[in-house]
């Protein structure tokens, strides 16, 4: 029997959090990718669902508990209003606990309580549940999508993080055909409870996700968890592996990790940061004001101003969102090549070709037939629906790990903070005669704010990965 004399081989040093994420940079999108934005995305997708179904059933809900119109405003706004507080406490939980953390308490507390609003028993106890319900609806989606970012490598971090964003399109569109459905099949005292409990199977996928869904590699690094993180990276490249891929074997970085500093809330607001924050924040709200406006009032502003019967309007405004999607897919084919700064100027050019164009029609021309004002508000709406999502992508490049959720949930409080302020603006001036020219022309200058703020400060981040965009 012969004794080997060589030594027995050391045991493989320890993955280093720079080697771990250069690994992530090399793992082309895979089934595991796509199993991440299933469960990110039906969250996603319930989210606009649940909350655009309170518009589409209004009336029959109204009407149910015996409630005045007037009961209309304060109960959309209780939504947002919760929205706000949620975006605020699940992006403090998101750093504090982790990403998957908080989009499973997100997804399980707006799921249950649509299934409690359908139990609502007169207005007032439906406002209290909507409220409580907007805490986690406004979380989920800028939790989701700055822990997608956190998945996907440069090269084509843009193509795929904004298709997946636009199942948030495809919500508010399955809101508009499933509530249609619903109050034409079921009596309307019955058919928008039904819509809330359908509205609840974020429960479901909370269950899903807590048991599927893997914690982000980028946000396990910066807590120092490095043997979760190697687990969830050997299993990104496994699944690419089996799909036949051939990892790119550029070296990794050996450098030993630095430890990231905790994250500090108020870092948003320190000079490194301050002008990334006020940038984005205009830009959320430059963008969801038109958006959150021309949305509510559109079918109203093709009947009523229009002449259109209501049901026609509502069919023309669902073209609308169909549309909105084409032009998405088109902006997502281009992104990573012509860049964020490109497609966002190409948005709010598109939407102020749109309001330039209602206001001069208007106002200067004196047309006010459905036609112009079809035109006009579908091309607003197509140009702001290119930045909403793209804002929830490009919030989330300009911040390191430590603070990338906590930015994202605090940069979408001023989507809330806009769609409590559109609605109500657009309504008061629709009161007035010349109501319909100057809603054109209040988008025309929000639009104008946003598109200078986004040239003069906004940076590229198009194939760039996260840690050279804010290390």
């Amino acid at each position: 029997m012969s004794i080997d004399p060589r030594p027995d081989p050391a045991p493989p040093a320890p993955a280093t959090g720079p080697a771990l994420l250069d690994r992530v940079e090399r793992i082309p999108v895979t089934r595991f990718h796509l199993r991440i934005a299933s469960i990110l995305g039906v969250g996603t997708f319930f989210d606009s669902f649940d909350a655009l179904v309170l518009s589409v059933a209004l009336t029959a809900i109204l009407s149910s508990l015996g409630a005045p119109l007037s009961v209309a405003g304060p109960l959309i706004a209780a939504g947002y209003v919760g929205q706000i507080v949620g975006a605020v406490l699940f992006g403090v939980v998101s750093e504090r606990a982790g990403r998957k953390v908080a989009f499973v308490g997100a997804s399980a507390l707006f799921g249950a309580l649509s299934v409690v609003s359908a139990l609502a028993w007169n207005a007032e106890s439906l406002m209290v549940f909507r409220l409580l319900q907007g805490i986690g609806l406004g979380a989920e989606v800028p939790v989701a999508a700055a822990m997608f970012n956190e998945f996907v490598r440069a090269r084509a971090r843009g193509r795929i993080v904004l298709v997946y964003e636009s199942l948030f399109v495809w919500g508010i569109l399955g809101a508009t055909l499933v509530g249609a459905l619903f109050l034409s099949v079921f009596p309307p005292e019955d058919a928008w409870r039904y819509l809330f409990v359908l509205g609840g199977v974020p429960v479901l996928t909370a269950v899903w996700a807590w048991f599927r869904l893997p914690e982000s590699p980028r946000h396990l690094v910066h807590r120092g968890d490095l043997e979760q993180a190697e687990a969830v990276v050997a299993e990104m490249e496994a699944s690419a592996r089996r799909a036949g891929h051939v990892l790119d074997g550029a070296a990794p970085r050996t450098a030993p990790a630095v430890a990231e500093p905790p994250t500090r809330f108020g870092e948003l607001f320190s000079p490194a940061y301050r002008t990334r924050t006020l940038t984005l924040w205009c830009v959320w709200f430059t963008t969801f004001l038109p958006l959150g406006g021309f949305t509510s009032w559109m079918p109203t502003l093709l009947s009523r101003v229009g002449g259109l019967p209501a049901a026609t309007a509502s069919l023309l405004t669902g073209g609308i969102v169909v549309g909105n999607l084409v032009v998405l897919y088109v902006a997502a084919s281009s992104l990573d090549r012509r860049g964020r700064r490109f497609w966002f100027g190409a948005g709010y050019g598109l939407a102020l070709v749109g309001s330039v164009g209602g206001a001069v029609a208007l106002g200067l021309l004196g047309w006010t037939g459905w036609p112009v004002l079809f035109v006009a508000g579908a091309l607003v709406l197509f140009g702001v629906n290119i930045n909403a999502p793209l804002v929830y992508l490009y919030t989330a490049e300009l911040y390191p790990t430590r603070m990338r959720a906590w930015a994202t949930t605090v940069g979408s409080t001023m989507r809330n903070l806009a769609s409590v302020v559109a609605p109500i603006t657009i309504g008061l001036l629709l009161g007035a005669t010349t109501g319909v020219f100057w809603s054109f022309v209040l988008a025309t200058a929000v639009l104008l704010v946003g598109l200078a703020v986004l040239l003069r400060f906004g940076v590229e981040t198009k194939q760039r990965p996260l840690e050279e965009l804010a290390p």
